[in-house]
């Protein structure tokens, strides 16, 4: 019997109607449309405008989106893994709202937090589940609403980051396809350099840390670039080292939509081609941990049985990480 491996089988998205465009960006803040193309690659990004809707309802979009597109009873999902940065509440997972919303009435769940790594660690958490046996259905969702905890009179975070979500359904394959390794770091020294500093249990919400904006996002750019650029490259290329994989090897590079230069550093080391490095961040900016699963649902139909993807994230914290896996159907 061959060795049972965790593939895709299935994906999905979803993104807000409300375009958030460079241009307009021009009308909030001090910035223009070519110092944040020239930087970053954005030109735009997806706001989720309406003030009752969480990070929940994208995740219920991208889902039942998959569902849809694939036909399978969600009664039959065995695990939801919510993968997200922005959940709707502090303390009720939600995960187990989402899975309640799409009829998965028969998996449990909970919510994975490793900022803009979390849906690539989602993947490895999946995979390991069914590599065990233990469970056959697991669908990880990768969603954040992103504009809930950006300043929008604050140029360096407000013209990075966008709403979406994307999903992906785990199951067991005994074809050699799927996740075939994982290469995933941390490092608790990037703690202070991209984060939100008040809410949590360090520093409880009060009037004050409101009226000091400390519920937003704030980013050391500079020191986040430095760390992304390095180990995201590293990573890829020691994934690929290991497992004998030459730049002809690789089919895609399905690289976290951060910043176009970090993506361009990552694809450079691997000695990848312009033509198999993903990318849609022109269109969606950075939506954290959604910006995997997006690029999947988006470039679906170029994927072919038995394509090399190589998936490349770093996130705040720090953690980063890299995984390859064999893509297991073709559209």
């Amino acid at each position: 019997m061959n060795k049972r491996t965790a593939a895709i089988t299935a994906v999905g998205a979803y993104v807000p109607e409300f375009v958030l465009s460079n241009k307009l960006l021009e009308t909030m803040v001090d910035t223009n449309d070519e110092w944040i193309t020239s930087r970053t690659g954005i030109k735009e990004r997806r706001i989720l405008k309406d003030n009752d809707k969480g990070t929940s309802y994208l995740a219920i979009k991208a889902a039942q989106n998959l569902i849809d597109k694939s036909g399978i009873d969600p009664a039959e999902i065995d695990l939801l893994i919510m993968a997200t940065a922005t959940p709707d509440l502090p303390v009720a997972a939600t995960g187990v709202y989402v899975a309640s919303e799409i009829g998965a009435v028969n998996a449990f769940s909970y919510d994975l937090q490793a900022a803009c790594s979390s849906f690539l660690y989602g993947m490895s958490t999946a995979a390991a589940y069914i590599e065990s046996g233990r469970y056959k259905k697991v669908l990880v969702i990768g969603a954040d609403k992103m504009s809930s905890i950006i300043d929008y009179t604050d140029r360096t975070t407000c013209i990075i980051f966008g709403d979406g979500a994307g999903a992906a359904l785990f199951e067991p394959n005994e074809e050699g396809l799927g996740l075939q390794d994982e290469i995933l770091k941390s490092d608790g020294a990037g703690r202070d350099f991209l984060k939100i500093s008040a809410g949590g249990s360090l520093i409880p919400p009060t009037a004050q840390t409101v009226a000091d904006k400390q519920h937003y996002v704030f980013q050391d750019g500079k020191t986040v670039f430095k760390f992304a650029v390095t180990n995201m490259a590293d990573v890829s290329a020691k994934i690929m080292e290991r497992n004998n994989l030459t730049n002809e090897d690789v089919d895609w590079l399905v690289p976290h939509q951060a910043n176009r230069r970090i993506i361009d550093a990552t694809s450079g080391r691997m000695g990848l081609d312009d033509s198999k490095v993903l990318m849609n961040i022109q269109r969606y900016g950075n939506t954290t941990s959604a910006t995997l699963p997006l690029l999947l649902s988006d470039f679906e139909k170029q994927f072919k049985k038995g394509d090399n993807l190589i998936f490349a994230s770093f996130g705040g914290g720090f953690t980063w990480g890299s995984v390859y896996l064999k893509w297991a159907y073709n559209s």
